[in-house]
């Protein structure tokens, strides 16, 4: 078994579904969804915070560095013995977000970054948010933007999204579900991932599909010239924005249980 392959198995099996650290091929989603963690980090200080839907552990790690505890609740049970044999800071739990393991008004914060476009029922899911947060407490939540991530196509381009959200459709979902929507920002390519894209025909994104579809994951032959720019980006190279949300890439939402 080659170095790369072993990495791969000890952090987590490569499906698609989820995005995990330390495999080269993977950094530029690994770091785009990081760069999210560490914008929401700061509203997980020294609170109670339940990461629903937490992959492979490395965004419950991250917010435990500020909170007071992390729950980290996925339902994979491979998924939660892997977050508890690699970190030691979240406590894993296995459950089902359609049915939260915990007491009413029991934590202060829910995270649930990059998941609600899995789930088959958000409106019950975002139900037993409210019902487990303490009132005035936040729900921080990210998704990719339906109108660039699958703008030409009713169904997700990911067959694991089963309902994918444009800005207006996550901020109806927040307030119907009896949200304050305290604040709704997109996450962008910032002026080094600018040259990137200029540099690999206008989009690296598109790059990288090129490269992966229609391969089995983990055994697609990458370019080298675009692994090592892929391997070069860090969180910082994503920027978070208010304005022109519709052309953004990632949603970012902070909403408030009244």
């Amino acid at each position: 078994m080659s170095r790369v392959i072993a990495q791969r198995a000890i952090a987590l099996h490569l499906t698609g579904e989820r995005t995990v650290p330390d495999v080269a091929e993977e950094n530029y989603w690994f770091r785009r969804h990081e760069a999210a963690y560490l914008a929401l980090e700061p509203f997980c200080r020294d609170a109670v915070v339940l990461e629903a839907g937490c992959g492979e552990g490395y965004g419950a790690a991250l917010l435990a560095r500020s909170a007071d505890r992390v729950i980290a609740l996925d339902y994979d049970a491979p998924t939660t013995s892997h977050v508890a044999r690699r970190y030691s800071a979240p406590h894993a739990v296995r459950g089902n977000l359609a049915f939260l393991p915990l007491r009413t008004a029991s934590v202060d914060v829910i995270a649930n970054l990059q998941v609600i476009e899995h789930l088959w029922d958000q409106e019950a899911f975002l139900a037993e948010c409210r019902r487990v947060l303490r009132p005035g407490g936040r729900l921080l939540v990210t998704t990719p933007n339906r109108l660039t991530f699958t703008p030409d196509s009713d169904t997700p381009l990911n067959p694991f999204h089963t309902r994918e959200l444009a800005p207006s459709e996550l901020d109806t979902l927040l307030h119907a579900a009896g949200f304050a929507v305290e604040s709704l920002r997109g996450l962008r390519h910032g002026p080094a991932l600018a040259v990137l894209d200029r540099r690999h025909g206008g989009s690296l994104i598109d790059a990288q599909l090129a490269v992966v579809l229609g391969s089995l994951p983990g055994h697609a032959q990458w370019p080298p010239e675009l692994l090592a720019d892929i391997e070069s980006i860090t969180a910082e190279d994503f920027d978070l924005h208010d304005d022109h949300l519709d052309a953004t890439l990632d949603l970012v939402a902070v909403a408030v249980r009244p």
